[in-house]
């Protein structure tokens, strides 16, 4: 703590800065509300205040250069509106805890050292010279989070700046009162720490910009690095880190960065609600956010039923007995690796020369154009051509065979026919054409006297025959055109390729692949995987490990789609992407940096890549000297206790290292039914909740047992659960049940493993899975078993947790 006559000061400073805030907000309030009316009202009168005249030249152009006028003043006010009512929103945020941080800074140079006070905004005083709070973006603020008091300096766009930090200082604020004030020498007191982490877990993450440590702010601010790769343990902030850098990002790089060119790939649904507040905290639009199976849905959702990552994992953990399980396991693996995305380049590459294949374009129950033809046409053009290139060649020549093949329908008999039963909005569509220049006539009697005419109610005097002939031309050009319209669209659609016939093609020569790949990496089980994967493409249905491949497959054909606008690709719990899945995101992203987030100790689907190491395949993608590598081993979830009892879950885990903050050790309680466990649970939820613990999350491996648990838990008398599947959209606060891969990037102030026995993890394979369970929990642990404790618990170490035995 300080001392009396410096917090005396420092209450007096907060005092002065919240009342000329609040002052400054009262000032800014009707300026927005007014320069908001003035928008509107513009708008209003856009046109009123324009006459429109385009009878000469002269006229046109005064015109033009009217709206011109308007548009500007319109757009200046919009500007105005906006940047106001940025001010005053970032100022809001201000009130309710105006800094949290001070550093004295004394630049080499200079006579006196400045008062640098951070916040998640900067205020300025009315003279708009002198910063009252400083934007923690800001490069100034830097010292704060990577010095002590010493020598320290940071970057700016003029160069490097060196001087002495003299004094650093963390505040604890609630409106206009001190709570807490701590002199420290660390980048973030203990003290201040060990109180946020010790709050209660919410339903939404919250900003960390007052908690950020010196490891954590490297990454915030990397500016330079083409991949920045974070390996980090459970609980190290690793997302908490990533979101704060979209922040800078968008803070840095406003003038020419926004919010919807930064993507964030997360884990599940539920887990985009879990951190949708953070930007808005920190006045920063929302960047877009989508899971990757979503991405593969939108893309292949209307040819295919696609399976999801979460039923391919269920897969995996429950059907070991399954005939075909070993060659399943085989192909994801395979399917995931770098070896399969070359043979499929090669096998792109032999399209080249012959195997293309293509669907006939029928019309009226004929072929207008044949599949063989298209081949013929396809193989035509030079073979020096891309195979992409051939593609677009072939579809402008589909397109003009098929307007040819439009003016010679119109004759056809179909025609006469479809002409017997056109609605009068049709007909009426084409009597608008034909007399559209005859100036003013009586529309209803002339109307009514075609229609007759049409229908041979009518006999045609002389003067009618050039009419009627034009007429049905007309209506037999509209006619057809209307049936032609979805061939064309289906051609710019690229659906003349018979792209699902070609990836089936590519599993049917079993001894192709070895000779593409010199049988790298290729499975002995390979004639089986191939069979499964033509049975599931048979049923129009996709695994989720050939979504991938297949839509690479599909852009190496058709021409890649990718979006340049996109700038900043993120991709969090990044173990558990494919190397193909990352080469594919390179591809679709081209323009984009990179920034992958993930805990190989946490890498629990089949699939899962390296993040850290020299033999990290992620270091390849844009090269060692573009890459960047941070290793966070510092858990700030968790409790000292339930650290320890985790680390030894995993033999390479030695080095994550726990924060100070003391708790219970993790209990285990064994007994003898299901019905005792299920008591036993509601004994401790309701403990748990007395405690005031709000978030407590049960724990399963598997959605079936998910649901068997909250069935039995229910029939037990346990208020308030909630059922959590793939579907759950949000995340909330309360005691939820879900199986552990849903669990992934959240946490909960209390977490109870509904079955940690032997029968249900045995496997090594899933070790890391019970691994990820355990380290949801922020204050307390509970594991239980109606048998045999999983093999994984540190038997050697019983120190590390506490035992009860229920019969």
């Amino acid at each position: 703590m300080i001392s009396a006559e410096d917090w005396k000061q420092e209450q007096e400073r907060l005092k002065r800065v919240m009342e000329k805030l609040q002052a400054r907000i009262s000032e800014l309030e009707p300026e927005v509300a007014g320069l908001h009316d003035q928008v509107v009202d513009i708008r209003k009168l856009f046109w009123e205040e324009v006459t429109v005249n385009t009878s000469t030249s002269e006229d046109f152009e005064e015109t033009f250069y009217s709206i011109r006028q308007q548009e500007a003043l319109l757009s200046e006010r919009e500007r105005s509106q906006r940047l106001r009512a940025q001010q005053w929103k970032n100022m809001k945020r201000l009130l309710s805890s105006p800094y949290f941080g001070r550093i004295d800074f004394h630049e080499d140079g200079l006579n006196t050292a400045e008062q640098v006070y951070i916040g998640v905004s900067s205020f300025i005083d009315s003279d708009g010279m002198s910063f009252l709070v400083y934007d923690w973006r800001t490069p100034i603020a830097s010292m704060y989070y990577d010095y002590s008091p010493g020598a320290a300096g940071y970057d700016t766009p003029g160069g490097a700046i060196a001087g002495l930090m003299q004094l650093k200082r963390q505040y604890q604020i609630r409106g206009d009162q001190l709570q807490n004030v701590f002199d420290t020498s660390l980048t973030i007191g203990d003290e201040l720490l060990q109180q946020v982490l010790g709050k209660g877990a919410d339903n939404q993450m919250k900003s960390i910009v007052a908690t950020i440590q010196k490891e954590q702010n490297a990454i915030i601010r990397d500016d330079n690095s083409r991949m920045l790769i974070v390996q980090g343990a459970a609980g190290s902030g690793k997302t908490s880190a990533a979101l704060q850098r979209v922040a800078y990002l968008l803070y840095k790089h406003r003038e020419r960065l926004r919010a919807d060119q930064i993507v964030l790939f997360s884990p599940n649904p539920m887990f985009n609600s879990y951190v949708s507040t953070v930007l808005p905290e920190l006045g920063e639009e929302n960047m877009q956010q989508t899971t990757f199976h979503e991405y593969l849905d939108y893309w292949l959702g209307r040819t295919f039923r696609l399976e999801d990552p979460f039923d391919q994992i269920e897969y995996v953990l429950e059907e070991q007995s399954d005939r075909g399980y070993e060659a399943r396991l085989k192909g994801i693996q395979y399917k995931a690796s770098v070896d399969f995305l070359q043979a499929l380049q090669k096998y792109a590459q032999g399209l080249e020369g012959k195997g293309m294949r293509f669907i006939s374009i029928r019309f009226r129950d004929r072929d207008l154009i044949t599949a063989k033809q298209m081949e013929s046409k396809f193989y035509s053009y030079d073979s020096s051509i891309r195979l992409s290139n051939r593609i677009t060649l072939l579809q402008e020549w589909l397109l003009r065979e098929l307007s040819l093949l439009e003016d010679k329908e119109r004759e056809a008999f179909w025609v006469q026919e479809e002409l017997d039963y056109l609605d009068n909005d049709q007909y009426a569509e084409v009597f608008n054409e034909l007399h559209k220049d005859r100036g003013v006539f009586d529309f209803a009697e002339q109307y009514e006297e075609a229609r007759e005419m049409q229908r041979g109610k009518r006999r045609l005097d002389e003067g009618d025959f050039d009419y009627a002939e034009r007429e049905e031309a007309l209506l037999r050009r509209m006619v057809v055109k209307e049936q032609i319209k979805p061939l064309k669209r289906s051609v710019k659609r690229m659906l003349f390729i018979d792209m699902i016939r070609l990836y089936i093609q590519f599993f049917e020569e079993e001894n192709a692949l070895a000779k593409m790949t010199n049988e790298a990496g290729v499975s002995l089980l390979w004639p089986e995987i191939c069979q499964q994967t033509k049975e599931k493409l048979s049923r129009s249905e996709l695994f989720y490990e050939d979504a991938t491949p297949y839509l690479y497959l599909k852009e190496l054909i058709e021409g890649v789609r990718v979006n340049t606008e996109i700038r900043h690709v993120f991709v969090d719990e990044g173990q558990d992407y494919s190397m193909f899945q990352y080469e594919f995101l390179k591809k679709m992203f081209p323009r984009a940096r990179m920034t992958v987030l993930g805990d190989f100790g946490q890498a629990i689907f089949a699939q899962a890549t390296e993040l850290h190491g020299e033999d990290s395949p992620l270091i390849g993608l844009y090269g060692e000297s573009e890459t960047s590598l941070f290793r966070l081993v510092r858990s700030y979830r968790s409790t000292r206790e339930i650290v320890e009892f985790t680390k030894s879950l995993l033999p390479n885990a030695k080095e994550i290292v726990a924060f100070e903050r003391k708790g219970r050790k993790p209990l285990l309680s064994q007994m003898g039914s299901g019905g005792q466990r299920a008591a036993r649970i509601a004994e401790h939820l309701a403990a748990l909740q007395a405690e005031g613990l709000v978030s407590i999350g049960i724990i399963t491996k598997t959605a079936a047992e998910s649901k068997a648990a909250y069935d039995l838990l229910t029939a037990q008398g346990c208020q308030g659960l909630k059922l959590v599947t793939k579907s759950t959209p949000n995340f909330e606060k309360g005691t939820l049940i879900l199986p552990v891969y849903l669990a992934k990037g959240v946490e909960f102030d209390a977490v109870l493993i509904y079955d940690a026995s032997s029968q249900t993890y045995h496997l090594e394979s899933e070790r890391k899975l019970f691994y990820t369970a355990c380290t949801r929990a922020m204050h307390r642990l509970l594991l239980y078993t109606t048998g045999e404790w999983t093999p994984f618990l540190p038997a050697s170490d019983k120190s590390l947790y506490e035992v009860e035995q229920i019969q």
